[in-house]
Formats: C-alpha cells, structure tokens, sequence
C-alpha cells in the first residue's frame, strides 16, 4: 500500500542525513534554525511533527526554536518577521493562508536566510523547498475515492467540515476536491468546525442532525475533524458504514475510525519526516548544498492496515 511511499521517505531522509559533513559540527552548535506552525500546540498530528524537528535538532546539534500560531495569521507572521530580525540561520514554516508569507519570504531571501515550508505549502512563496503533503492531490484522491468506488454519484451532496475556514490546507484540498465532483455535478460544502476538540464535535453533530437526510458523503479536511466523524455518527445512532466518508488519519481515533468502517480510507502524512527533514535540508543549505526540491509525504490507507497506524500513535503517546 504506501510501505512503498515510506520506504522511499526514509531513504531520502537518511540520505540527507549522510551529506552532513562531519566537519562543520563546531559550526552547528552555532546555528539557530526557527520552526513556525499554524497549527495549535497539544494537537497530536503537530506534537509528532515538533517532535520531529526537535530530534533532528539534537541529531544535527542545532537550536530549533519552535512556536505554534493556531491560525492566526498576523502572530505567523510576527514570528517570522522576529526569526529574521533575530538572524536565524534558517526557517521552517507551514503556510496559514496562501501568499500570506510572501513579503516574509522575500525578506528571508534578501537576507540571506533559507526557507523551506513543510506540511502546507506555497509553491509562489519563494520558498527554496517543500517536505509535506501535495493537498490539491490529497483532495483529488479523496474525491476519487469516493467516486471510483462507487459511494457518490451526480446530484448527491457532500459535507467538508474544517477546522480553520479560508486556511492553506482547506482551500489546496477543496481545490482537488471540486476538480474531481464539478464536472460530475456531485454538490459540496465546507463548513466551519472550529479548531477546538469539544467545540468541533458540537458543531459537527448540530449540522449533521439538522441535515441527515441530505448528506450523501463527508470529507474531513483536518485532522480533527475526521477523528470527530465516528463520535458525531455514534450520538445520532448512524452505524458504521451507512455514510462513506474519508479523510485525514494521522490519530488512534482516526485511524480505530477506519478499522472499524466509521471512515472508509484516511490519508496518513509522515509528520515525523515533516518535522525531521526540513531542520537537516536548511542545514544542508548552509553547507553549500542544492535544497530546491519537493519531498511529497501522503498515503492513504484503508481498515486492512489501520492497525498499524494505531500502533504508530499509541507508542508515540
């Protein structure tokens, strides 16, 4: 399934990993590199990348100097307008909004200092490199799912709750989505979740009952929301199975959601490698190495194999 897709992450990470000169170890201990998420601190999907970052920081003996926005879009970009003035050696950001860190970028770039996105990306940006999912992709191959095995068809209605409205990753996803339903006339709508665990699962429910019998499909285009789909479907006593729906996996909800058919197949994105690879490509990038590359990290799994996701996030709690 997407063994194959990990395998390939990995060797291109150790590769990456084996470049690092041995030489340059005195200078690392000098070189301050700054991590910047619109994610919220405490979601598990951005714990594993942080976590990621944060050991390639130690691996490389580097300072990684972390902070997490929650889509707020002028704290983002406050943080890295402080990374500049600060002098970092290198950032890593994921994109809150498309070109809402152009001017940043820009300004990085006259500086002299690297930037490579991860988990969100935009390719205008500037940015010298990208380690994440392809989201437009992700929403095609989602909406491809649904349609290619035969879960929705034209005239049926699909319900996209998301966490963060008008946010990078909503907007590439629903952009693959409709690429997908609008030439097959097949209607969607994405609705505001709210990122908040309790909130969203409110939220959700209220929708659903007021619309159960027009939902054909859901889409879960976070992490959070789609942990929430068994719970919503569980308190309106809806059984697994009787409304497809697809979406992110990178929790034990999500993924005990798909093995036990709440969730038909869930997309897993490699956050460690999110958060490890882009710390060791800006190092690279100061040793003098080419870093101008995409490493896509996404795989959609299905409830043959959401036991090994779940024993991924439980030994990683």
């Amino acid at each position: 399934m997407n063994k194959k897709t990990f395998t390939i992450i990995l060797v291109i990470a150790l590769a990456l990993v084996a470049i690092v000169p041995t030489s340059v170890t005195a200078q690392d201990d000098e070189r301050v590199f700054y991590w910047i998420s619109h994610g919220q601190a405490g979601d598990p999907i951005w714990n594993a990348v942080l976590q990621g970052a944060m050991r390639a920081g130690e691996d490389l003996g580097v300072t990684v100097n972390t902070s997490f926005h929650a889509g707020d879009v002028p704290s983002h970009k406050e943080a890295f307008q402080a990374a500049i003035a600060a002098g970092a050696d290198g950032i890593a950001t994921s994109s809150p909004n498309p070109d809402a860190l152009a001017d940043e970028v820009a300004a990085a770039e006259e500086a002299g200092i690297p930037v490579v996105f991860f988990n969100t990306d935009d390719p205008n940006s500037g940015r010298d490199a990208y380690v994440g999912g392809d989201l437009v992709v992700v929403g095609r191959m989602w909406a491809s799912y649904l349609v290619d095995n035969g879960l929705v068809e034209e005239g049926d209605f699909v319900y996209m709750p998301v966490e963060v409205p008008g946010a990078t990753y909503g907007v590439l996803e629903t952009e693959g989505i409709a690429s997908v339903f609008d030439p097959l006339g097949i209607e969607y709508e994405v609705v505001d979740a709210q990122y908040d665990p309790a909130q969203a699962t409110v939220n959700m429910t209220d929708y659903m009952t007021a619309n159960m019998d027009s939902v054909d499909a859901i889409i879960g285009l976070g992490d959070l929301v789609t942990a929430n789909i068994r719970p919503v479907l569980q308190e309106l006593g809806v059984d697994a199975g009787t409304i497809p729906a697809v979406g992110w996996g990178n929790s034990v909800d999500a993924a005990e959601s798909v093995q036990e058919g709440y969730v038909n197949a869930a997309m897993f994105q490699y956050p460690d490698a999110q958060g490890y690879m882009p710390i060791v490509m800006l190092n690279n990038a100061l040793d003098g190495q080419e870093i101008g590359f995409i490493v896509t990290t996404q795989g959609l799994y299905e409830a043959d194999d959401a036991q090994i996701y779940i024993d991924l996030f439980g030994a990683a709690q």
